[in-house]
C-alpha cells in the first residue's frame, strides 16, 4: 500500500472480499483514478438547476379540478364529481356573501328626500301671465302614527306585509321572485316589503329595473337598522299614492270618503289599502271592471285581518257591504267657472307635454293657458244673464236649461269657454260637450264642400264648378235625388227634404239659401258633392270625425253634435282664409322653472283660401240679413235651428276670434234625450245664443 497526501493507492489485484468493497466505496466516493502517476477526476459536471418561473396561475393550476373527469368516458367525464359540485357551491356562497357585504358598507342612505315624498301644487296662468288657480293637495297633512287608528295600519300591514315588524326590512323571498321575472321574462314584479316600498317612495326614482331593486334592498336593510319599525310604517302611510291626487292616508280619507283618517273604520280601510296595489286599478268609480276588483280585494284584505288575529270574526261578520266611495274627489281649490278652464288646461297639459297622472299629482307645474281673463269676463256674464231672464220668462224650462259657449282665435287658441254654472254641482264642461246636434249651423260646410269640389249629376261624369249663384230647388218637400233617380231611406220610402214652417222658396241661388237657412238646396248639394266629401271637409275644419252624423242625406241638415268649442274652431278655418289649427289651451309648461317639452298643433291647409273668401260672404250676408241694424262688414255668422226644436246655435267671427253659443235643454235626472226649448231660445228675431255672440264679439 503506497499513501500520499491525498489519496491512498492500492493495487487492485491483492485486494479481496471485504477489503475491494471498501475500495470501491472508497473511490465511488472521491471519483478519482490514478493514471501514470496522477489523480484524475472521473466525476461528470454537475448541470446547474435552475428555479421554475413562479405564477400565482401557476399556483392554481393545483387546484384546478381535473375536468373533463379523467379515467371516465362518455358524458360521464362531463358530469362533475360531488367534490367539485360541493366546491362550485361554497365558492358562490362565499363570493356571493363578499360582495354582499362589500355591497351593504358602500352604500349610504341619501340625505334628500325625492319629489315622491314632497307633492307641490301646480299653478295656472292666465294668458297675460297672471295668476288663475292653484290645484293639487300641497296641504299634506303628516299625520303621526299615534293618530291613526289601529285598524287602519293593520289592513295596511295585511295587504302589503303582514311580517312587517319582524322582517330585516326586505323579503328575500320576493326580491328574488322580482328579479327572476325583470331578468328571466323580461317583466316587473313587486315583491318588496313595505320598507322597500317607502324607500322607493322617498328615494329613488320608480323606475323598475335590476339596479333600482338591489339599491333599494341595499337602503332598506340599513335603514331597518337605523329606523324603528314606527318610523318607517309611519312614512310610507304619509307618501305613499292612493289615487285621485292624493298622497298619504290623511288626504285619501278625504278624497274618498270625505272624513280624516281617525274617523276610518276597518272596512274602509280595507278599502283604501287595496288602492297601494293600483289606484288605476282599484278606484271603483272608474269602471265596472275597477269595481269588481276592488270588492274582490277588499273582501280578501279583511279576511287576511281576520286571519292574522287583527281583527275578530265577529266584527268581520259585520262589514258585508262594500264601503262605496265618493264619486269623485273635490280636486280644484279654485273658483266656479275657472274650473273648467283648469279641466281643459290640464287635459292638455297632460296630452301636449306626455305628462302621466302620477307625475301630474306630484306638482311642481307651472301651466300658462291661452285663456283670456276679459273675454272670460264678458262671456260668462252674457250666460248669466240669459240664464237669468230664462228664469223669470220660462222658470220650468230653465229648470233644465243648458248653455254652453266657446271662442276660439284663428291660430287655435281657445280664448274662453263656458263650461256651466259650477263645476262643483256641474261636473262635466258644456263647452266640450258633443250633447245635441247642429242643425242649420252646419251649413257652411257643405257650401264649403262643394264649392271645393263640385257636384256630380251623373255617377262617371266630370264634377261641376259651383258658385254663390248656382240654383236650386228651395221648395219645400223636394225629393232627394241621386245620379240613378230618387233616394229611398231603408223603410222603402223616398226621402223628401223639409224646410223650417214648410215654407217654399222656388229656385234659389246657394248664397241666399244659406243666409236664409233654406234646408232643402243643401240636403240636395251633400248628395251631389258626395256625402263622403262633405264629413271629409267637416273634419278638415276642425269638426271631430267622432261627432259627425250617419252618412245620410239628414247629414247636410246637421245631424252632427259637435262641441261648442269644435264648432268655434270650425268657423275660425273660414276666418282664416282655409287653413285649420287644431284648439289648444295651453301655452307653454314648465317644471319649477324647467321647461316641459309642449307638442303644439300646426296650421294646415283645410279648403281653398279661395272658398274660404266665399263662406265668409256667405255668412256676412246671412248676418246682415237677419240683423239690418248691425251691417258690418268685418263680421261674419250663422244661427242653427234643429227640426225637432231641440237645440239652437249662433255660430260666427270678427276679426280673428270665433265664437260658438248653443242652448238646449236636458233632464239629466232623467235621460240624455233633448226636450224641446219651449221659448227659452227666444225667437229668431231675438235670439238668446245671438245675444250672447254679438255681446262676446263687441257686436251688440
Amino acid at each position: 500500500m503506497f499513501l500520499t497526501d491525498r489519496y491512498v493507492s492500492v493495487p487492485v489485484g491483492i485486494l479481496c472480499g471485504e477489503d475491494a468493497k471498501i475500495v470501491g466505496s472508497f473511490r465511488s466516493v472521491t471519483g478519482t483514478s490514478q493514471r501514470r502517476g496522477r489523480a484524475t477526476d472521473h466525476r461528470r459536471p454537475r448541470r446547474r438547476r435552475t428555479a421554475p418561473n413562479w405564477s400565482p396561475w401557476t399556483a392554481l393550476r393545483r387546484f384546478r379540478p381535473a375536468y373533463p373527469r379523467p379515467g371516465r368516458t362518455g358524458w360521464r367525464r362531463w358530469l362533475p364529481s360531488v367534490r367539485q359540485l360541493l366546491g362550485a357551491a361554497l365558492t358562490s356562497v362565499g363570493l356571493s356573501a363578499l360582495f354582499l357585504v362589500v355591497a351593504y358598507a358602500a352604500t349610504d342612505i341619501p340625505q334628500n328626500l325625492n319629489t315622491y315624498a314632497t307633492q307641490q301644487d301646480n299653478v295656472y296662468f292666465w294668458s297675460d301671465g297672471t295668476p288663475m288657480a292653484r290645484t293639487g293637495w300641497v296641504q299634506r297633512q303628516a299625520m303621526p302614527l299615534k293618530d291613526i287608528p289601529e285598524n287602519v295600519r293593520w289592513a295596511v300591514l295585511a295587504a302589503e306585509n303582514e311580517s312587517f315588524y319582524s322582517d330585516p326590512g326586505i323579503s328575500f323571498k320576493g326580491l328574488t321572485r322580482a328579479l327572476w321575472r325583470t331578468v328571466g321574462e323580461g317583466d316587473t314584479e313587486g315583491g318588496s316589503t313595505i320598507t322597500q316600498q317607502y324607500v322607493k317612495n322617498v328615494y329613488l326614482t320608480q323606475n323598475q329595473t335590476v339596479g333600482r331593486k338591489f339599491t333599494e334592498a341595499m337602503i332598506s336593510l340599513k335603514l331597518d337598522n337605523r329606523m324603528s319599525k314606527d318610523q318607517i310604517l309611519e312614512g310610507y302611510l304619509n307618501t305613499s299614492w292612493f289615487g285621485r291626487g292624493t298622497y298619504g292616508i290623511q288626504r285619501a280619507a278625504q278624497a274618498y270618503y270625505g272624513k280624516d283618517v281617525t274617523h276610518l273604520n276597518a272596512s274602509q280601510a280595507a278599502f283604501l289599502a287595496s288602492l297601494l296595489k293600483g289606484a288605476g286599478l282599484y278606484d271603483p268609480t272608474l269602471s265596472k271592471a275597477n269595481h269588481r276588483r276592488a270588492v274582490e280585494r277588499w273582501s280578501w284584505i279583511l279576511d287576511r285581518m281576520v286571519k292574522t288575529g287583527k281583527l275578530s270574526p265577529a266584527e268581520r261578520a259585520t262589514y258585508k257591504t262594500f264601503p262605496e266611495p265618493l264619486k269623485s274627489a273635490r280636486v280644484y281649490d279654485t273658483g266656479k267657472q275657472s274650473d273648467y278652464l283648469v279641466e281643459l288646461a290640464q287635459q292638455y297639459a297632460k296630452k301636449a307635454a306626455h305628462i302621466s297622472d302620477k307625475q301630474f299629482d306630484l306638482g311642481g307645474y307651472q301651466i300658462y293657458t291661452t285663456f283670456d281673463r276679459k273675454k272670460e269676463t264678458v262671456l260668462t256674464d252674457a250666460v248669466a244673464e240669459a240664464r237669468r231672464q230664462a228664469k223669470k220668462n220660462e222658470p220650468e224650462a230653465a229648470r233644465t236649461a243648458h248653455y254652453g259657449a266657446a271662442s276660439v282665435a284663428t291660430d287655435g287658441r281657445i280664448l274662453a269657454v263656458y263650461g256651466g254654472p259650477d263645476h262643483r254641482t256641474q261636473g262635466y264642461n258644456e263647452s266640450n260637450a258633443a250633447t245635441v246636434q247642429a242643425g242649420s249651423a252646419f251649413l257652411p260646410f257643405v257650401y264649403a264642400a262643394a264649392l271645393e269640389h263640385g257636384v256630380h249629376k251623373t255617377r262617371a261624369g266630370p264634377a261641376t264648378p259651383v258658385t254663390a249663384q248656382t240654383l236650386y230647388d228651395g221648395d219645400d218637400g223636394v225629393p232627394v235625388t241621386t245620379p240613378e233617380g230618387p233616394y229611398w231611406d231603408r223603410a222603402g220610402k223616398k226621402v223628401a227634404a223639409r224646410n223650417d214652417g214648410g215654407k217654399s222658396y222656388g229656385q234659389i241661388t246657394l248664397g241666399k239659401a244659406l243666409a236664409a237657412s233654406v234646408n232643402t238646396p243643401f240636403m240636395q248639394l251633400g248628395m251631389d258633392v258626395g256625402l263622403d266629401k262633405v264629413r271629409e271637409t267637416a273634419e278638415a275644419a276642425g269638426l271631430l270625425g267622432s261627432s259627425i252624423g250617419p252618412q245620410v242625406p239628414a247629414l247636410s241638415l246637421g245631424s252632427s253634435t259637435p262641441s261648442a268649442i269644435r264648432m268655434a274652431s270650425g268657423y275660425a278655418t273660414f276666418a282664416a282664409a282655409g287653413k285649420h289649427t287644431e284648439p289648444y289651451s295651453v301655452r307653454r309648461v314648465t317644471r319649477n322653472g324647467a321647461t316641459v317639452r309642449l307638442d303644439t298643433p300646426i296650421a294646415h291647409r283645410a279648403i281653398g283660401a279661395r272658398v274660404a273668401e266665399q263662406v265668409s260672404q256667405a255668412l256676412t250676408d246671412s248676418l246682415n240679413a237677419a240683423h239690418p241694424a248691425l251691417s258690418t262688414p268685418t263680421a261674419a255668422g250663422k244661427s242653427g235651428s234643429t227640426a225637432d226644436d231641440t237645440a239652437a246655435w249662433y255660430a260666427g267671427s270678427a276679426g280673428s276670434v270665433s265664437t260658438a253659443v248653443v242652448v238646449y235643454r236636458m233632464d239629466l235626472a232623467k235621460s240624455l234625450e233633448p226636450l224641446p226649448l219651449k221659448g227659452i231660445a227666444g225667437t229668431s228675431a231675438d235670439s238668446v245664443p245671438y245675444a250672447v255672440w254679438s255681446g262676446v264679439m263687441g257686436l251688440g
